[in-house]
């Protein structure tokens, strides 16, 4: 009800955001254990405040506006067409405000710390749904006030503080990944990881890295899917998420396990997954951007996460059965779900960018005014 309003009045995007969190909070605690009330009013606590920063963007963005002796409005056309007339002053402390308060909702580092306990306590597919989908919706809500910056003249204002959110998630979500010991929030860090490539994409701002960020919204959220579907399958049957206690995953449940091979590998960047395409367009556009920094940290995280993952997943997939374990019958809707988001993370990722090339073209367009 809230998503034709929203898509151009930035009241109604806020009031949209935060209804996603007063109901997926719900979801987070569906097990009602100590472990999940304390992940969900964790969650609830941390993006209330983080959206309550983002209300006094929204609000200095519209003092702004009427400031400039036009009429008052939240409405992103009117914003956009007068934005050169704007205070850039206002405009700058008001991004700020914006880019905290919606990055904690994106999880962006450093205020991501809600996110790996609602991941590892959500059920599976409300850990795809929340990674995939609501994530998304905040990074959306930075761009939409992100473009009413770059159309008063502050391209490079606006590119700086992605590019530096986007780099310290990388560089924190990199490090935790290679230390972890739990399945589940091992996948969380992962989408800090994400979200910050997807952050720097459009920092960088040229067409190849805006396209490939578009894309990495895509990419990452279909093949994050197929990843917590297999870790709930997983946990389901092992009954722990301590990856210590978890051996021998492709022998106990073997569809699951050859599907969470593949997604580790399309997870982690690995050609010719569709994940690999989109990562790729950004650190070729950061190298032609001449932002020889950003290209070497984007190599060094993906590197160092790769090979995180490679050994942890390694490990849990391979080796012997625990005792008393046993190969067990997976249904036949499961393998259906992982071979259809399987379709999309080999074939749909690499097929947007010539099919709906122009569109990705579009997106960069938009974000430059």
């Amino acid at each position: 009800m809230f998503c034709v309003p929203a898509m151009n009045n930035l009241g109604m995007l806020w009031v949209a955001i935060e209804m996603t969190t007063l109901i997926s909070a719900f979801l987070v605690g569906f097990y009602n254990s100590k472990e999940s009330v304390e992940a969900a009013w964790k969650y609830i606590i941390i993006c209330s405040v983080g959206i309550i920063f983002a209300l006094l963007g929204t609000i200095l963005f519209s003092y702004a506006f009427s400031n400039s002796g036009l009429s008052k409005s939240l409405n992103f056309s009117d914003m956009a067409s007068v934005a050169h007339m704007l205070d850039k002053n206002i405009l700058k402390i008001a991004f700020i405000f914006i880019l905290v308060g919606y990055g904690t909702k994106a999880g962006l580092a450093p205020m991501h710390t809600w996110l790996p306990d609602a991941h590892s306590q959500a059920v599976a597919p409300i850990s795809a749904l929340l990674s995939g989908v609501l994530l998304k919706t905040a990074i959306y809500a930075i761009l939409r006030f992100g473009m009413i910056i770059i159309k008063s003249g502050e391209f490079a204002y606006f590119a700086h503080l992605m590019i530096l959110f986007g780099a310290i998630s990388l560089v924190i979500s990199a490090g935790l990944i290679l230390v972890q010991k739990d399945l589940k929030r091992l996948l969380a860090y992962s989408s800090i990881e994400h979200i910050g490539i997807i952050t720097i994409g459009f920092g960088l701002g040229s067409p190849l890295a805006v396209a490939g960020a578009v894309l990495h919204v895509f990419n990452h959220a279909v093949t994050k899917s197929l990843m917590f579907f297999g870790a709930g399958n997983i946990v389901s049957a092992y009954k722990k998420h301590n990856m210590n206690a978890i051996r021998g995953v492709i022998k106990a449940l073997p569809f699951t396990g050859i599907a969470v091979l593949l997604g580790v590998f399309a997870l982690a960047g690995f050609p010719p997954f569709s994940v690999f395409i989109s990562e790729i367009m950004i650190i070729i556009a950061a190298f032609t951007n001449g932002s020889y920094l950003v290209a070497g940290l984007l190599l060094a995280a993906l590197s160092v996460v790769f090979g995180s993952f490679i050994y942890h997943f390694g490990k849990i997939l391979f080796g012997n059965l625990p005792k008393g374990m046993v190969t067990q019958k997976e249904p036949l809707s499961s393998k259906l779900a992982f071979l259809f988001l399987f379709t999309l993370i080999c074939a749909t990722g690499i097929v947007l960018i010539f099919k709906y090339k122009d569109l990705l073209w579009l997106a960069q367009r938009l974000l430059q005014g």
